[in-house]
């Protein structure tokens, strides 16, 4: 993958497929300390302590469609070749948290990507689902939360056409504020 923002999308499928209901999606561009971290959490069923000790090699999967799962090997990966850090914490019946930090500055570090665009597709792809997007860079703060934004719409689906216009220039401008 070339963008993190790719990452997130693949871990976030992930959620969905585990029967999540609410999704947190955070991203921390802390310049000053030279980090940038991404942290997904769900609610979903979560993962045994023997499929979480091993989700992390590519040949391990809970798809019957195929026998390789790269998306968390490629998270880890792109983290620590940039001298930084990945972590997963699951427990069966509450839900994983994917935590993965960059040097910020390293030659290595993929760029973060589009995502307003990534978040845009999520929202309108899994409306069913409850998503809690925080963007920070140093004390710059942008958040959304999908569930205030279907109690103001009153049952209108963001793919209604003036909805998903508005949304995809919310999203944008707020991720413009942050630079």
């Amino acid at each position: 993958m070339r963008e993190i923002s790719l990452h997130i999308l693949d871990i976030v499928q992930n959620s969905v497929v585990a029967g999540a209901a609410r999704i947190e999606v955070f991203v921390d561009e802390d310049i000053a300390a030279d980090k940038l971290t991404v942290k997904i959490t769900d609610d979903g069923c979560g993962m045994t302590k023997e499929f979480l000790e091993r989700v992390v090699d590519p040949f391990t999967t809970k798809r019957t469609t195929r026998k390789v799962g790269l998306g968390i090997p490629l998270f880890k990966n792109a983290a620590e070749s940039t001298d930084g850090t990945f972590d997963i914490q699951s427990e069966v019946g509450k839900g994983t948290c994917v935590t993965a930090v960059f040097g910020y500055s390293h030659i290595d570090r993929q760029p973060l990507g589009d995502m307003a665009d990534t978040m845009l597709g999520l929202f309108t792809s899994y409306e069913q689902i409850d998503f809690v997007y925080r963007h920070k860079v140093d004390d710059k703060e942008f958040e959304v939360v999908t569930a205030d934004l279907k109690t103001v719409l009153d049952g209108v689906s963001f793919k209604t056409p003036e909805v998903y216009l508005w949304l995809s220039e919310f999203l944008k401008e707020g991720e413009s504020e942050l630079n």
